[in-house]
């Protein structure tokens, strides 16, 4: 890091209440340490990147270098297309099961057909 460059004080726990997104909080308490750990995967991804990145420019690879680096717009077009299909794969069984709940009310009787095949009854 340079002289004149401020390092960020990240808060070390969240505030306020922790989201429900399910009924049972187990599920919720895995949801959140899987996220915890993409993170730190996708980050951990950028430095291994950045450190190839030094050693192919044969520019010295140490903590302060790896800190100070800075990526061009190509660099940083890449690494967010390693981000998305990173998240994508983390993601694959939410997105299946929503697309399987969308199948599935689309094929769903509409709700008045229904209602009229009970008044029928």
């Amino acid at each position: 890091m340079s002289s004149d460059t401020e390092k960020i004080e990240l808060q070390k726990k969240a505030r306020g209440q922790r989201p429900e997104y399910f009924a049972d909080p187990a599920i919720d308490k895995v949801l959140s340490i899987t996220m915890a750990l993409a993170g730190e995967t996708a980050v951990m991804r950028d430095r291994l990147d950045t450190i190839e990145r030094l050693l192919a420019s044969g520019r010295p690879v140490s903590k302060e270098s790896v800190d100070a680096y800075q990526p061009n717009e190509n660099v940083r077009a890449e690494r967010d297309a390693w981000r998305d299909e990173f998240l994508d794969v983390v993601f694959r069984i939410v997105h299946q099961e929503r697309e399987e709940l969308a199948k599935r009310a689309a094929e769903a009787r509409p709700y008045q057909e229904a209602i009229d095949l009970v008044e029928k009854s």
